[in-house]
């Protein structure tokens, strides 16, 4: 028989992931404090939990995909936390990308509460979520995580034990900051190329597959190319939020991180600009206008995914 699996915050990338676990044979009971969420995912078979208590005491497994530190706490440990679920054993898949300490207070309320938790942060946006092209960082009890690696692998394409707990926060920082510089870089190549007077659709063509491309030039740079960034895949308040984090985290190990510092200055540079609520891409137009060569809104084109 299938795991029933409970599925706290249902976001950006929560309500992508929730998909493919029904399309994996998963019972899914979510929870979000959106009505409307819950009624759109309903539609495709998801059940709708009251509150996280109660997706707790109807799931073998948990996972919890958050916004902010604070709702976390109240999720692991609130007056209707998952702590106060009668359900001892059960495991909790934790994906959202918080620092290492702060998850470890969130790990103590399970600990008490004789439940596993993992720490498994994933790697992606929105559009990677939607085609099960994420990819995990599990960490915590070994034989925990083979034990829910299938559910894993139900919103993962790619997943990967990589220690103790924490272990997979520590993997995240190090994507991260992969993943927020190859975009940067990606926009100065496609603003050089434009300005150069190179077709843009045909700069991503070339490079895409090629030894020179990148994960972000692939996904993103087909935003850029289109000048269409309303296909949200990650908006500017998951990385700047990120940031402090993987700052925190590098002051702590003494290790310098220039280069992605540089690149964080055109993500703050996009959303001085007004680019906040549309795709990261958009660092493409900061940099657009820094190099005085601004497309008109005319030239914006339908993207394709």
């Amino acid at each position: 028989m299938a795991k029933s699996v409970g599925y706290i915050g249902l976001g950006v990338l929560g309500s992508a992931m929730v998909p493919n676990l029904i399309d994996s044979g998963f019972e899914v009971i979510g929870y979000d404090v959106r009505p409307e969420i819950l009624d759109e995912l309903g539609k495709l078979g998801m059940k709708a939990a009251k509150s996280p208590k109660d997706a707790a005491e109807q799931a073998d497994v948990l996972v919890t995909c958050l916004p902010s530190i604070d709702v976390m706490h109240d999720v692991f440990g609130g007056a209707e936390g998952i702590d106060k679920a009668d359900k001892p054993g059960q495991i909790v898949i934790e994906t959202s990308t918080f620092p290492v300490d702060e998850k470890e207070k969130a790990k103590a309320f399970m600990d008490a509460s004789n439940k596993r938790m993992l720490d498994c942060p994933v790697s992606g946006n929105r559009i990677l979520a939607v085609k099960k092209q994420l990819t995990a960082f599990g960490s915590g009890d070994e034989a925990s995580y083979h034990e829910v690696e299938d559910v894993i692998q139900g919103f993962a394409s790619r997943t990967f034990y990589v220690g103790a707990f924490g272990s997979g926060m520590k993997m995240k920082f190090c994507a991260n900051i992969l993943n927020l510089v190859h975009n940067s870089v990606a926009a100065e190549v496609m603003v050089l190329g434009m300005k150069s007077g190179l077709d843009p659709k045909m700069i991503h063509s070339v490079i895409s597959g090629s030894g020179s491309s990148s994960s972000m030039f692939e996904v993103r740079g087909a935003m850029m190319a289109n000048n269409n960034y309303e296909h949200e895949g990650m908006n500017f308040s998951v990385p700047i939020k990120d940031s402090r984090f993987i700052s925190d985290h590098a002051h702590k190990m003494r290790v310098p991180t220039p280069i992605y510092h540089v690149a964080l200055q055109s993500y703050y540079a996009a959303v001085a600009q007004g680019h906040f609520d549309e795709d990261a891409a958009a660092v493409c137009a900061a940099m657009e206008r820094a190099a005085n060569f601004e497309r008109s809104k005319d030239e914006k084109n339908k993207n394709e995914f």
